[in-house]
């Protein structure tokens, strides 16, 4: 027999797996363009790493919409899971789960779209990553049953410092692409 919380705990799992992959798809995505490890990246390999992170995170998302839609605890509706502020059920940390997904699905369909679209609506696109992490990251502190507990807490502090050190190295990079980000010691 199934453990009656299967769905349950394959929520939490895949929405934390999830923001991991995200937060790496972040970092590979400032790597990529800011070439800070140049000459000892491979431009190509970060692009390929960056896309098969983002669609893994995509593939985790949709796995944990999945798994609220069939767990029995809140019983979330098609509805529930893709029409913010749709529940009940803290309305407002779903909302924001939600619209992360729809952040989500633009990058990555910006992404297969890249060469059809004008660079500067792509990139602005592309941009939406920073706002998506902030949603998520309010997601899991509204919604997730998880913040109380040790691992998870050093989890959260784990992707939100990387994140903010790839945004910090990015807005730098951005100010003066000339300047060393990285130095030799």
């Amino acid at each position: 027999m199934t453990n009656p919380h299967f769905w349950w705990y394959l929520s939490r799992a895949s929405g934390i797996v999830a923001w991991g992959l995200l937060t790496a798809s972040v970092v590979w995505g400032v790597l990529l363009a800011t070439r800070m490890l140049k000459p000892y990246d491979r431009p190509a390999w970060l692009l390929d790493l960056h896309r098969w992170l983002g669609f893994l995170t995509l593939l985790a998302v949709a796995l944990h919409m999945v798994a609220l839609f069939a767990d029995s605890f809140v019983e979330f509706s098609v509805r529930d899971l893709l029409v913010p502020m749709s529940t009940t059920w803290r309305p407002w940390a779903v909302a924001s789960g939600i619209l992360a997904m729809y952040l989500l699905v633009a990058v990555q369909l910006s992404s297969v779209v890249m060469r059809k679209i004008p660079k500067k609506v792509w990139r602005v696109i592309h941009l939406t990553s920073y706002l998506m992490f902030c949603l998520v990251t309010l997601h899991s502190f509204l919604a997730g049953s998880d913040r109380g507990k040790n691992l998870f807490n050093m989890f959260t502090l784990a992707v939100i410092l990387m994140t903010i050190l790839a945004t910090s190295i990015r807005v730098l990079y951005t100010r003066n692409p000339t300047r060393k980000v990285i130095t030799e010691s």
